[in-house]
């Protein structure tokens, strides 16, 4: 699988199951469970859909469709960083923006 994709942790159990039948669903969602802790991946939540792992390394914000759920990558723009900025007297870790919208193919379905 490769890191560009935006899967659920039912799609990825999917995939390593094609690999390895052996491996359990718990193994696959306490390992997804271990690597969002490490910071090796970031859960991107989908309200009312299941959510979605992203394992792209670099600076990023997400585009969510309201029409099929889909996610897609949008590049990193000048934000502050999080460990240089308090808001009020919260102390941020992580900035994420997160668009939300029809993609180009619900928007052209929708425009029928």
């Amino acid at each position: 699988m490769d890191d560009s994709g935006h899967p659920t942790a039912a799609e990825i159990f999917e995939a390593v199951n094609r690999v390895d039948p052996r491996s359990s669903r718990a193994t696959t969602y306490n390992n997804l469970r271990d690597l969002v802790k490490a910071g090796l991946v970031r859960e991107v939540a989908v309200e009312g859909r299941a959510g979605r792992f992203d394992a792209k390394s670099i600076r990023h914000h997400h585009f969510i469709c309201d029409g099929c759920g889909s996610v897609e990558d949008v590049d990193w723009y000048d934000v502050p960083k999080p460990t240089s900025r308090s808001l009020g007297k919260r102390v941020v870790r992580e900035c994420q923006v997160i668009f939300r919208g029809l993609c180009m193919k619900c928007a052209r379905h929708s425009a029928r």
